[in-house]
C-alpha cells in the first residue's frame, strides 16, 4: 500500500463509517450508519452536527481494533530477529477517553468502563498482558511507574495525546523486560508484571474514514477502516505485514534522505522511480514477515491477484505501484524460496541489507 508522504499523526477524522457491518473473525456485527469523531490531527468539517454513536459501534470498533492487534503483535513478536529497532510488544491495544469526541463520551464510558482516562481497549488471547491477567476495560493508573492521567472533566478538548504519551512510554522501555502496571478494575486496585517480548518497533492503528488505505510512518501502521467490512485476518495481515515492512526497511527516513517529493509530484521521473523502489522492496519483504509469523505466505500472491483489483484501482492505479498481476508474480518467487527454506523464522539477508542503502 501507499507510503504517505507526510504523516499527520493519529485518528483525526469526522467519519461517516461502517455503513453495513464491521466482521469480527468471520461473525457479522451489525453496526448502523454513524458519524463519530476521533480527535488526532486535522479534521475535515462535518457536513452536519455528528450524533452521538450507539453502542454497537463501539463494541464493533474494539473488536476490529482487537483483530489488528492480534495479526500486528504475531508479525512483530515473530520477526524480531529481523528488526534493527526493536520495542516491547504486550497484546493489548490502549486509547482514552477524550480520544472521543463530547457526544461520543457518555457511551464509550458505558461501553469501555473507563475508570481513569486511559483505558485497556482489549486484550490479545495468550499474548503478554493477558498472561499477566489484565482485562479488557481495565482502567491504567500506573504505567511503568509513571502515573496516568485521571478521568478529568467530560469536557476535556479531543485530543489522542494521553493515549500516544503512554504509547510512547511503553516503546521506551527495554525491549523484552517485564512492564509494570496497576489498574483499577471496578474501583479496586490491581498491580501486575507483564512479561513483554521484544518485538518490531510498530504499532497498530485503525484509521477510521479511510476507506482501504493503508500507510506506515517509521513507528506506526495505519490501517482503513473497511479491511474490517468482509476480508478475512489471513487477507489483512496481507496488507499489515507490507506496511510493517516500510517500518522495518525504515523506507521513510530512506524518501525523506533522497528528497523525494510525493503528492502531485510523486508520479514523475525520480519521485516515482524510488517511490516503487520502496513499495517492491516491501512486498518481497511482507512474505517473510507472514511465513515467520506463521500465515500462509501463499496468501499474499493470492490476496493481489483475487483483490488486487480492488485495492489498487485497476487501470487508474498509482504507477508509484506494480499491477496487482506484477505484484502477484514478484511474490510466488518469494513464496518459492520460503517452501525451500525450513527455518524459522527466516532471514532474507539481502532484503534486509537494503535498509541501510541509500536510494538513488
Amino acid at each position: 500500500m501507499r507510503l504517505k508522504a507526510v504523516y499527520q499523526g493519529r485518528m483525526s477524522i469526522v467519519m461517516r463509517i461502517l455503513p453495513a457491518v464491521l466482521l469480527s473473525a468471520g461473525a457479522a456485527s451489525a453496526v448502523p450508519p454513524l458519524s463519530v469523531s476521533l480527535a488526532g490531527t486535522t479534521a475535515a468539517p462535518a457536513a452536519a452536527p455528528a450524533e452521538a454513536p450507539p453502542r454497537a459501534f463501539f463494541e464493533a470498533l474494539r473488536a476490529a481494533d482487537l483483530r489488528l492487534a492480534t495479526i500486528g503483535y504475531r508479525l512483530t513478536s515473530a520477526n524480531a530477529a529481523l528488526c534493527d529497532r526493536l520495542q516491547p510488544q504486550i497484546g493489548m491495544p490502549i486509547h482514552a477517553l477524550n480520544q472521543y469526541s463530547a457526544e461520543a463520551r457518555p457511551n464509550a464510558l458505558s461501553v469501555f468502563g473507563f475508570e481513569t482516562r486511559l483505558g485497556v481497549e482489549a486484550v490479545v488471547a495468550d499474548g503478554p498482558a493477558a498472561r499477566a491477567g489484565v482485562r479488557s476495560g481495565d482502567s491504567i493508573q500506573l504505567l511503568a511507574g509513571k502515573r496516568q492521567p485521571g478521568i478529568g472533566a467530560a469536557d476535556t478538548a479531543e485530543s489522542p495525546a494521553d493515549r500516544d504519551a503512554a504509547e510512547a512510554l511503553i516503546a521506551a522501555q527495554p525491549p523484552g523486560a517485564p512492564i509494570a502496571m496497576t489498574v483499577l478494575r471496578d474501583g479496586r486496585a490491581v498491580t501486575v508484571s507483564i512479561p513483554a517480548v521484544a518485538g518490531c518497533r510498530s504499532r497498530f492503528e485503525i484509521l477510521l474514514g479511510s476507506g482501504l488505505d493503508a500507510s506506515a510512518d517509521g513507528a506506526v501502521v495505519q490501517i482503513g477502516e473497511k479491511y474490517f467490512e468482509g476480508y478475512s485476518d489471513a487477507e489483512i495481515a496481507v496488507i499489515v505485514a507490507h506496511e510493517l515492512a516500510h517500518n522495518i526497511l525504515r523506507h521513510r527516513d530512506r524518501l525523506d534522505a533522497a528528497k523525494i517529493s510525493r503528492g502531485l509530484m510523486a508520479e514523475l521521473g525520480r519521485n516515482g522511480r524510488l517511490i516503487r523502489q520502496t513499495e517492491d522492496e516491501a512486498d518481497r519483504l511482507s512474505v517473510y514477515l507472514l511465513a515467520n509469523a506463521g500465515f500462509d505466505p501463499r496468501s499474499a500472491p493470492q490476496f493481489w491477484r483475487e483483490k488486487g483489483g480492488t485495492i489498487d484501482g485497476g487501470l487508474f492505479r498509482s504507477r508509484t505501484h506494480a499491477s496487482s498481476k506484477a505484484r502477484a508474480t514478484a511474490l510466488d518467487a518469494a513464496v518459492q524460496d520460503i517452501a525451500r527454506r525450513p527455518e524459522r523464522p527466516i532471514l532474507p539477508a539481502d532484503v534486509l541489507a537494503l535498509r541501510t542503502q541509500p536510494l538513488r
